[in-house]
């Protein structure tokens, strides 16, 4: 038997919580499909096989095999641009490979946990009035990313309900570190870094909106509340995990400004302009503090400084 099962094992959040989990001391299986961050980057002692969710009977003879105390269910197509481009690898992904695993632990009677990895986007659209928004709050998610995820909700609920599958759902908001791509804290830190490296020879930052603001948590912090979840929260119910503060990305940039040894411009290009970007994103987190004693640690300060160190290694290691 294995104790933990991570799926999406080198997604930008299961590569941080199997090394989390091997550096506790636990053994992990660690499954992977079209990876977005480095196998190699991975704890050594853990158990790598890769598996594509879609697939039926790979996922009943993992779960057969291996007979995992908890999955932490992280495997997705997590990418709201990518589902507009090919809304069925999304559905495929997110609804069909969930459905997957919970039918397996269903059919195999098997007795464990399973953390459902959702999101904030279920939501939508939120104005500025609504939050911190609640659990309680109207789900109208606005792209086939958070659609497939609001599916993958309701059939965690309708498995733990009618057969006793203990899943528990996070709505997970916005999160950052190292390792992270394609979002405002992972633009912003590499492209100053292309600045710092000489790669981009002007020192002009290419910003979208400024005025957005978000709710931000490292994701150190957020594998850590996986790790609560699974022990402390309660199956059948559904969490938001965001963080404490909401930032404006005007002060995200000022608060690069003063990490980086060099002064910068800033240019707002049209292309990064989403008309359609949610003007603030923050959660109320209390029911899952309550259940759990999950706490918000690492300032934003610090995240930012070890994601330009991140890109530093990166880069140096293509560039010399």
């Amino acid at each position: 038997m294995i104790k933990n099962w991570v799926t999406g094992a080198c997604g930008f959040m299961g590569n941080h919580l199997v090394n989390y989990l091997i550096n506790k001391g636990e053994n992990v299986l660690a499954t992977t499909f079209r990876p977005t961050t480095d196998i190699t980057t991975l704890n050594k002692e853990a158990i790598v096989k890769e598996c594509d969710i879609r697939d039926k009977e790979k996922v009943f003879k993992i779960i057969k095999e291996f007979k995992p105390d908890k999955i932490y269910h992280l495997a997705a197509q997590s990418f709201p641009t990518v589902s507009w481009k090919d809304p069925w690898y999304t559905l495929e992904t997110n609804v069909l490979g969930s459905t997957n695993i919970f039918e397996a632990v269903k059919e195999n009677k098997l007795d464990c946990k399973i953390l459902n990895a959702c999101t904030s986007a279920e939501y939508g659209f939120v104005t500025e009035d609504e939050v911190p928004v609640k659990e309680n709050h109207e789900l109208k998610p606005l792209h086939p990313y958070g659609v497939s995820k609001l599916a993958q909700e309701a059939l965690a609920y309708q498995y733990f309900k009618n057969f006793g599958v203990k899943i528990i759902s996070l709505r997970i908001f916005n999160t950052t570190g190292p390792m992270k791509s394609a979002d405002v804290c992972s633009d912003f830190t590499k492209r100053l870094v292309e600045i710092e490296k000489g790669i981009n020879k002007k020192k002009i930052l290419r910003v979208g909106d400024l005025t957005r603001k978000r709710a931000i948590t490292d994701v150190r912090d957020e594998i850590e509340g996986f790790y609560l979840a699974l022990k402390k929260a309660v199956p059948g119910e559904v969490y938001n995990i965001s963080g404490n503060k909401v930032y404006a990305m005007s002060e995200i940039v000022e608060k690069l400004r003063k990490l980086v040894k060099f002064d910068f411009e800033i240019w707002q290009d049209p292309e990064l302009l989403r008309p359609n970007d949610e003007p603030v994103i923050y959660g109320d987190s209390t029911k899952f503090k309550k259940a759990t004693g999950w706490e918000q640690k690492i300032p934003l300060e610090k995240t930012l400084e070890d994601m330009l160190n991140y890109w530093r290694k990166v880069l140096w290691n293509k560039t010399g």
